[in-house]
């Protein structure tokens, strides 16, 4: 009896064992599945993501449309396409799945503040390298008086405009204007090489637009730390703002500099490429460490490198076309991430129900942007740099909004006590403006712009 015991009592130890190890077994083929289907997810996404691209640059070239332009329209529809519609079909999978994927990338960059250091610099640091000194010599002093005192002028007008019009609280009008102060010049770069405007106009824009998100984004950080600041005066907020943009400066001098000296030494395209990816990554970090200015650090890096390094012996001419054509396709990609994601966000539903507040933000914006460019423009027209009325207006259509005021729209609710009435009032205005200058403003300036250099003979002082 007692042997047969211990004999049931092994069978059934061996029983449990096997249970065991078969659970063990299809615990395993599940992680391995859940992998397997996860990393055919990212396959799916990645794959539809690349085919919008080709179609948005498909269709710009075809139309004569701004790419950016269109990537924002593809992401709006297939936002608020009815998949239930298309019914119950890989075709409907394969939407649902790529458009999840993307929304949580862009939830997880944006959330997590890499929006701003991940994307942006490749942007500034393409467009910089291909400004030349002899036209940014002419144009220098206005683009600083814009991207720097204007964009302190366009947030003064536009919160004043919003307080005393709309009826907005001081504190969420201001909050609007420093999010929406920052211009993004992509598209409108996109229509200046198509209707071949003058080199200074294109520059103007240009380094107004790369040096306004920086400005725009160290107000936003001292505002939103303004609480747990106490300044006897406003010149501690002055030195915070100088303190920003100096540092921001000679630490993209110092690795400019640096990488140049290390070009000099090393005869290797992918090397000296790479190269390239650590001087615009390192002079943002190291500037955003020191509490300056990383996107100052990176226009500086990137005149320098464009008008110094790529001019010199250090770089071979292999190794400059493999530089240019790199960053061009890195540019490319990043708008693409930044404006298809910007017709993710695009909620119509919203529009329409807070179209009124929209429109009058829209109006303020504006009001605010030829505030700032007239009298600027104006200025600097009777100080010598000669600077045609037409320009002045093509400035005030240009100033486009951005991913960048998304960016720094995500960041508010994890950062600030605002209250969800107020957030959501901030959101469609935000987002409202982005879109309707993107919808209204572009195919103005297009029209514009064409009728201006695209059938006359460039006047001689806008060469």
């Amino acid at each position: 009896m007692h042997v047969g015991a211990a004999d049931e009592a092994q069978g059934a130890a061996r029983n449990a064992i096997y249970i065991f190890s078969a659970q063990q077994l299809m615990q395993h083929v599940l992680r391995w599945s859940d992998l397997i289907i996860l990393d055919t997810t990212i396959e799916i996404a990645l794959t539809f993501f690349v085919m919008l691209m080709v179609v948005a640059q498909l269709v710009s070239l075809r139309f004569k449309i701004p790419y950016t332009l269109v990537l924002v329209f593809i992401g709006i529809a297939i936002t608020v396409l009815p998949v239930a519609a298309l019914g119950s079909n890989p075709i409907s999978s394969v939407i649902q799945i790529s458009v999840s994927w993307i929304q949580s990338v862009y939830n997880q960059l944006v959330g997590s503040g890499l929006f701003v250091g991940l994307i942006v610099p490749p942007l500034i640091f393409e467009a910089t390298i291909h400004i030349k000194r002899r036209e940014l010599n002419a144009v220098i002093r206005p683009a600083i008086a814009l991207a720097t005192v204007g964009v302190l002028i366009s947030i003064a007008v536009a919160s004043l405009l919003l307080w005393k019009v709309a009826g907005l609280s001081v504190s969420l009008a201001v909050l609007f204007a420093v999010i929406i102060a920052p211009t993004d010049t992509i598209t409108v770069l996109q229509l200046f090489k198509r209707i071949k405007v003058p080199a200074k106009l294109s520059t103007l824009m240009d380094m107004e637009a790369s040096l306004n998100d920086a400005t725009a984004i160290v107000i936003f950080t001292i505002l939103l730390s303004s609480e747990g600041i106490r300044y006897s005066s406003i010149f501690g907020y002055i030195g915070i703002f100088l303190y920003s943009f100096l540092v921001g400066t000679a630490i993209g001098l110092a690795v400019a500099l640096a990488s140049k000296f290390v070009h000099e030494r090393i005869d290797d395209k992918l090397a000296e490429t790479t190269l390239t990816i650590a001087a615009v990554y390192g002079s943002y970090v190291l500037a955003t460490s020191l509490g300056a200015a990383g996107l100052v650090a990176v226009v500086i890096v990137g005149l320098y490198f464009g008008n110094s390094t790529m001019n010199s012996s250090a770089i071979s001419k292999q190794s400059r076309q493999s530089i240019l054509s790199f960053w061009e396709i890195a540019a490319f990609i990043g708008n693409a991430v930044a404006f298809l994601l910007i017709g993710f966000e695009t909620n119509l539903s919203i529009f329409l129900g807070a179209y009124g507040i929209i429109l009058v933000a829209y109006v303020a914006t504006l009001i605010a942007r030829a505030a700032t460019v007239y009298p600027t423009m104006a200025l600097f027209n009777q100080a010598g740099d000669k600077i045609p009325l037409q320009w002045s207006n093509i400035a005030t259509l240009g100033g486009v909004r951005g991913a960048l005021s998304i960016a720094l729209l995500a960041t508010i609710a994890a950062t600030t006590s605002i209250s969800g009435t107020e957030l959501s009032v901030l959101t469609a205005m935000v987002l409202g403006v982005v879109f309707l200058s993107l919808v209204l403003q572009v195919p103005l300036l297009s029209n514009y712009t064409a009728r201006l250099f695209g059938r006359h003979k460039t006047p001689h002082y806008a060469q």
